[in-house]
């Protein structure tokens, strides 16, 4: 069995996905989904946030490659999420009989 390759994430990353939930209005399930990270991980990133703030002593620095990464990632789980609803919008209205002027 191969060992999944840690994901380091930045503070500003986390904070996003963090105020996704808590002032987002939005389910853990939903912002994890969206984002690619999961619900265990958001839920520890809300845990730390409400008791100690999330930027605290043993948060790992991470150099701008990593940090490029990690946006490209949110940014392709967000393209991936409009495609998603795109698709769906698309089969909604093949369905829909269209009304015509008679």
């Amino acid at each position: 069995m191969e060992r999944i390759p840690r994901q380091f994430f930045t503070l500003e990353f986390k904070e996003e996905a963090v105020s996704l939930v808590v002032d987002g209005g939005l389910t853990v399930a939903e912002v994890g989904r969206r984002l690619s990270v999961s619900q265990q991980t958001l839920r520890n990133w809300i845990k730390k946030h409400s008791t100690t703030g999330l930027n605290t002593h043993g948060s790992h620095n991470v150099s701008e490659l990593e940090a490029e990464v990690s946006r490209l990632r949110k940014e392709l789980a967000e393209a991936r999420l409009e495609k998603e609803i795109l698709k769906k919008a698309m089969a909604y209205l093949a369905k829909e009989p269209r009304g015509g002027t008679r």
